[in-house]
């Protein structure tokens, strides 16, 4: 994205988007995903690497009362991380 269009304010009327309803979306130009499709499809899953990894007490003990998931939530924030700053370079 350009610097210049960084400096521009959005005109999305943000207010209404956020109060729309799945009943409210028109979708009538998406195709429906049918038995053909899915045959067709291939599921891509992300490899995943297993790391031991230092982190300061007080950020392990947040993510762990998250629940047992707490490894996946910071892999998410992770991610979030690394796409932002991957597209900042």
């Amino acid at each position: 994205m350009k610097e210049s269009n960084l400096k521009h304010s959005s005109a999305t009327d943000w207010k209404r988007i956020d109060n729309l309803t799945d009943a409210t979306i028109d979708t009538s130009d998406i195709p429906p995903l049918d038995a053909d499709f899915f045959s067709r499809a291939d599921l891509h899953q992300p490899h995943k690497s297993n790391v031991t990894l230092s982190v300061d007490d007080d950020v392990w003990e947040w993510f762990r009362v998250q629940g047992s998931d707490c490894q996946e939530k910071m892999n998410a924030a992770l991610r979030i991380y690394a796409e932002a700053h991957r597209r900042a370079a």
